[in-house]
């Protein structure tokens, strides 16, 4: 059992920490210089990462949102448009860069829990026109953040797939998360990979790793990300450093997050059952966590404020909607304090 911090973080996992072995790791590290590819660290880690997703390259990138960047540019011209999921962290947390950077004009499609329905897809598809920007890419995200971290299965990205193909688009996964996917549905995260072009997952999240993300895919494609990097300032030199982790973390972090899942769901039922919070557990499938306060009178913004008083640290969705997100570092104490913050101020209200 863990000691309990003197803030419980929920926050996010990006703030998870790295391990000692991953700061031994760093320090040991054989370092080159990345953008002549001479890094051997880096050059291991694109290797093992590729492989572990059954793609010819990968490329190892500064973060998540460069990498979902770096995709959109590598993967289409200038004033295509874009098919995206409604509530996707593309089309919501990054700033407007598909469109500010990229160019790009994103199509937002709604959906039930984050899968775009490929009717939906097929509905949204303009005809060959004058008027009309060229589509060129779809976009999913696996697990979905906005959704509550929710999966997208084989299956469906295969449907999606096969519409992408029919119309001669390009199918993009940003799977920021994806190892808690594959983890959830018990499956080869070359299940889920298989079916789209290629696709991202970060290091620096559920895997534990200080910074970094990978973007995996065709050969070619990563040739023409690498360049795309490079326009934006990501190519790195001594990025053994941020690699020397990165490994580790494919070798053995992957299959701890099954832990993470068991809180969360422990969080989420323990949620569920005290007065005035609502949860829907259906879409608590991993280690994001989001309920609804608005039955206590009080907004989100204020009960994470009660929250943090009360040594725990949460963020907000929306007006009524609180999110937490399990990680390396919480444990069932640290599940249980928090259920007992959030219950002593349910009563209280």
């Amino acid at each position: 059992m863990g000691e309990v911090p003197e803030f419980i973080d929920l926050r996010s996992d990006t703030v998870t920490l790295p391990t000692d072995e991953m700061l031994e790791a760093i320090k040991h590290a054989e370092l080159g210089d990345d953008v002549f590819r001479e890094d051997p660290t880096v050059n291991t880690l694109e290797e093992m990462a590729a492989k572990t997703l059954g793609k010819d390259a990968a490329l190892l990138v500064t973060s998540g949102t460069q990498a979902n960047l770096i995709s959109l540019m590598s993967n289409t011209k200038r004033g295509d448009m874009v098919l995206l999921e409604a509530e996707s962290h593309i089309y919501w947390y990054e700033v407007g860069a598909i469109s500010a950077v990229a160019g790009l004009m994103p199509w937002p499609i709604k959906s039930a829990l984050g899968a775009l329905d490929p009717e939906r897809i097929q509905a949204a598809l303009r005809p060959k026109n004058i008027h009309f920007p060229d589509t060129t890419l779809i976009c999913i995200e696996n697990t979905h953040n906005r959704h509550g971290g929710t999966v997208i299965t084989p299956r469906q990205i295969e449907a999606i797939s096969e519409i992408a193909k029919t119309n001669d688009l390009k199918l993009y996964m940003d799977g920021a998360r994806i190892f808690n996917a594959a983890v959830a549905l018990k499956t080869d995260v070359k299940k889920l990979s298989k079916h789209v072009d290629n696709l991202m997952f970060c290091l620096s999240k559920g895997l534990s790793c200080p910074v970094g993300s990978i973007v995996v895919g065709e050969a070619e494609f990563i040739e023409k990300a690498r360049k795309t990097r490079k326009i934006l300032g990501g190519g790195m030199r001594q990025a053994g450093i941020i690699a020397a982790p990165g490994i580790i973390a494919l070798e053995k972090m992957i299959s701890r997050l099954e832990e993470d899942h068991k809180n969360a769901r422990a969080l989420a039922e323990g949620l569920a059952e005290t007065t005035g919070v609502e949860v829907e557990l259906r879409n608590v499938q991993t280690n994001i966590v989001y309920f609804d306060v608005h039955t206590l009178g009080i907004t989100s913004e204020e009960i994470v404020s009660k929250l943090k008083e009360n040594g725990v640290l949460a963020l907000t969705l929306d007006k009524n909607i609180v999110r937490m997100v399990t990680h390396l570092g919480i444990e069932k104490v640290h599940i249980d304090r928090t259920l007992n913050a959030v219950e002593d101020i349910a009563r209280k209200l």
